[in-house]
């Protein structure tokens, strides 16, 4: 008996689920058939949701620029969530829902960034900081030494419970003289590491492999995060707990309250503050609706419209760099002149990276502003950096750090990005009639195409290659005509294989 009754049980269990899921498939697609028109809203101002709809008019209110085409997800937070999605038509949000047009909380349409500025503290909050860097330093340390000891990862709150007694020992009492709020987000931080570091090692986590966390060092960056109760704006200032008033050097205005501020201190003693703010994306119509690039050592990048742009040269600060790490070597370790001779030499690396990530945001700017697909060759940068010959320029053009910067845009911007297979002929093919010849040793930098005729620029033609399989129309081979074959790389004194079909 009792059996029968929990199969029973189960039985309607089953069938109140399928109605459920019945129910919503059927409101879903009543719902592609109901479009309401309304506003996008930023955070700072009213919600148009909490207005009362008029019969036949939409409900007004003042609208940020967005692309056409545009969606944005919304969640309803009151006594149930709901989910919305708004498309962009003709600079209007138009609605997809069932329900009714009253939301209980307002909504926005943006991103996290970063705004940083540098800062110059005083002799004190220098001291303070260095006191709080070295706190956060040792709490991490600890944790990763706990971590290793017992052979795996432990959880943030045991750590943060563990934190709070060793305080009260003799040997880390002093840990209470620095706000407490840094050193939790210390242990925060390594327990994302370590779940990271799991991830990339089951295949979960994209990308690169990810090491395991490492100890600290007190000649790294050293960095310390605050989160709101912890820091407060004032005019041109920022309060930090137990350390002061910082004036940051305001390069630019702050679109939105700041979640958390980071403070950092790099290799060359330079004092910096970040802050994580939210802001929106930003429209502007493209130039051009599609455009290929092709990075290089020499010319940075060639453009599929025939731009060429060259990164700043860095010869002469790297000349001094090679003396001064030559002098570092000679001078005996724990020295006051070996620290010394270390910080001119993060100094110059310093000024290199800054020279570089300039023009890396100017042009990935540019770039992205004027067109509205954008398509990049993925290179293998870490076996192409095998090359010792290569291996110094290559390492000083940034690749990588223009494709972060281009993604990270092209979202801001409303832009489509992305990236071709390493393994794509983009160099051997004619752009303009899809004639393969082959490969070409790096001196050939032009080239005469055996079937059409057309004269290319090496570079050029693999940007506009890279541009055509960027857009979907790739390159078919059995529609490109071969009339001769190149079975070896061909080089610059090979002249008759690169202009004259080879006999079958």
């Amino acid at each position: 008996m009792l059996l029968a009754r929990l199969f029973l049980a189960r039985l309607l269990g089953v069938k109140i689920l399928f109605l459920y899921f019945v129910t919503q498939i059927k409101c879903i697609l009543r719902s592609e058939t109901r479009e309401h028109p309304v506003y996008a809203t930023c955070p700072s101002s009213p919600s148009p949701f909490s207005q009362k709809r008029e019969k036949g008019r939409p409900i007004q209110s003042p609208s940020p620029d967005l692309g056409e085409g545009f969606r944005v997800r919304v969640t309803q937070m009151g006594c149930s969530r709901k989910h919305y999605v708004f498309t962009c038509i003709n600079g209007r949000l138009f609605k997809t829902d069932q329900c009714t047009m009253r939301l209980q909380a307002n909504f926005n349409i943006g991103m996290k960034a970063r705004y940083q500025y540098r800062f110059y503290p005083t002799d004190q909050q220098r001291k303070s900081l260095a006191q709080l860097f070295g706190c956060v330093r040792v709490v991490w340390n600890d944790a990763l030494a706990l971590c290793k000891a017992f052979g795996k990862s432990i959880d943030f709150y045991k750590l943060s419970a563990m934190l709070t007694q060793s305080k009260k020992t003799d040997e880390r009492q002093w840990l209470k003289d620095v706000s407490s709020v840094p050193l939790q987000q210390s242990l925060r931080y390594l327990s994302v590491a370590y779940r990271n570091f799991f991830d990339s090692l089951k295949g979960k986590r994209k990308g690169q492999k990810v090491g395991y966390p490492k100890f600290k060092k007190k000649t790294n960056n050293q960095s310390a995060e605050f989160t709101k109760s912890a820091f407060s704006l004032f005019g041109d200032g920022v309060y930090l707990a137990k350390i002061g008033d910082i004036k940051p050097v305001w390069s630019r205005k702050l679109p939105s309250e700041p979640s958390s501020v980071t403070v950092i201190k790099d290799c060359a003693n330079r004092y910096f503050i970040s802050f994580v703010v939210d802001i929106e994306s930003e429209h502007i119509e493209p130039i051009n609706p599609s455009v290929g690039i092709d990075l290089g050592i020499k010319t940075f990048a060639v453009l599929s419209t025939g731009e060429k742009f060259k990164i700043p040269d860095y010869s002469k600060l790297d000349k001094k760099i090679r003396k001064l790490q030559r002098k570092l070597a000679r001078q005996a370790k724990g020295s006051h002149r070996r620290n010394t001779t270390r910080l001119r030499i993060a100094k110059k690396h310093k000024k290199i990276a800054d020279t570089r990530k300039d023009f890396l945001h100017k042009f990935s700017t540019v770039v992205i502003r004027k067109n509205q697909a954008i398509t990049l060759e993925d290179l293998y940068v870490s076996g192409m950096v095998k090359n010792r010959k290569l291996a110094r320029a290559i390492s000083q053009q940034g690749w990588r750090e223009f494709k972060t910067l281009c993604e990270a845009k092209a979202e801001k911007y409303g832009r489509n990005f992305s990236t071709v297979s390493r393994w794509e002929p983009t160099s051997q093919v004619c752009s303009d009639c899809g004639y393969k010849w082959g490969k070409l040793d790096l001196s050939v930098r032009t080239v005469n195409c055996l079937h059409c005729g057309a004269t290319h620029d090496r570079d050029e033609n693999a940007a506009k290659n890279i541009d055509i399989v960027g857009i979907g129309n790739c390159h078919d081979s059995k529609r490109t005509r071969r009339d001769g074959k190149t079975t070896s790389v061909a080089r610059l004194s090979d002249a008759l294989r690169i202009t004259v079909a080879s006999a079958r």
